[in-house]
């Protein structure tokens, strides 16, 4: 039974909660409105990336100046915690390492595991803080006498699939205060309140790429080898500069053009082999679907989840939720959806639904495909 709404444990107005200050509007109606509830609230901008410290590509000093702004507005401290060091040991690494191997990773989901939800909480409560806030769009319900993670009430914005690797244990010292708002009332409030941000583009894409290309950025780290493309008949019809700069499904950028004998349809990338360096790509959409998954990993956001085999999922952030079975294996889970499902990618994550409530997930290991050879 699901009870309750966006609780941590029986916070009062008395709690101290330090919200993160990322400079954007987010974060910044976050904290009014915990102030607003008469919350004791500080801010605390996080440096998580300091690479491009310098350049045209970071946005650091701009971003901590509209967090002060913000700060100074509502009247809270503002301090800043630099986890540069942790985040390229625990999410750039990997990150990395995944590409290598010729899987696509999802560095938002490790960050909020291994930074937001684990170091920054750790932090708040050195500081003396009983809870920690974030601009997730996403809220928390009582289930089972636990916090139970749950979509937010704007389902455009719902950013649940992000906080699926979260041990569901540190949910019982974090609050979602936009759970029950759509962006147009965050950006209205934060007009309101005469925050500059009201206005401030929404981030999107990888944090640490910023506008910049992602082949530029990625050949700065990883060493590509130019390898052969070829159809799902075995035919090499072209080269590629390097694995780790496609992904399934993706259909700009493979410079094959047209071809001799081929039906003038566009190619898809279908497979990448990383032990043979190979991209495997195909002109038939159909080559493409699977219903059929394997997922590692597992973090379960419930107990007994084997309990609700039949639910919800999502395979990317955005997609409409699809039915489907899984059986739970340890930290594997074997998944089958009721429709085949479009470019399933190794490496990205996987998140498991009851209505609106996020059972878990688990990053994807491996398809099965449904015409293809190459699965």
């Amino acid at each position: 039974m699901v009870t309750g709404t966006n609780a941590l444990t029986n916070p009062s107005p008395k709690s101290t909660v330090v919200v993160g200050l990322s400079g954007g509007v987010d974060s910044a109606v976050s904290a009014k409105l915990l102030c607003d509830q008469g919350y004791t609230v500080k801010g605390v901008f996080m440096k998580n990336w300091d690479e491009d410290d310098g350049t045209e590509f970071c946005t650091a000093p701009a971003d901590f100046e509209d967090a002060r702004q913000v700060a100074d507005r509502i009247g809270i401290e503002l301090l800043t915690a630099n986890f540069a060091a942790e985040y390229w040991d625990r999410v750039f690494e990997e990150f990395l390492t995944e590409y290598q191997n010729g899987r696509t990773p999802n560095p938002d989901i490790l960050c909020n595991r291994e930074i937001k939800f684990d170091l920054f909480i750790r932090y708040a409560k050195q500081i003396g803080a009983d809870a920690v806030a974030t601009g997730h769009y996403a809220g928390l319900r009582s289930y089972e006498g636990a916090p139970a993670l749950h979509k937010a009430k704007d389902l455009s914005k719902d950013q649940s699939y992000f906080l699926q690797a979260v041990p569901k244990d540190c949910f019982a010292h974090v609050l979602f205060p936009l759970s029950h708002l759509h962006k147009k009332e965050v950006r209205q409030i934060a007009r309101d309140a005469g925050f500059d941000v009201h206005q401030k583009k929404d981030s999107t894409g990888i944090c640490f790429i910023g506008e910049r290309r992602f082949k530029e950025f990625l050949r700065r780290y990883i060493k590509s080898e130019s390898g052969p493309i070829i159809d799902t008949l075995g035919n090499e019809i072209g080269q590629h500069a390097g694995l780790a700069f496609f992904t399934l499904g993706q259909r700009q950028g493979l410079g094959i053009g047209g071809r001799r004998g081929a039906e003038p349809l566009p190619w898809y990338v279908m497979k990448k082999l990383p032990a043979t360096n190979t991209l495997v790509v195909s002109q038939l959409e159909a080559d493409l679907l699977t219903s059929r998954l394997v997922a590692t990993n597992a973090n379960w956001l419930v107990d007994s989840p084997e309990t609700k085999s039949k639910c919800m999922a999502k395979t990317r952030y955005g997609q409409v939720d699809q039915d489907c079975q899984f059986h739970i294996q340890g930290t594997r889970v074997e998944v089958e959806f009721d429709l085949p499902q479009r470019a399933v990618t190794p490496g990205q994550h996987i998140a498991f639904y009851e209505g609106t409530m996020c059972l878990g997930g688990a990053q994807i290991e491996s398809t099965v495909a449904g015409t293809s050879a190459y699965a």
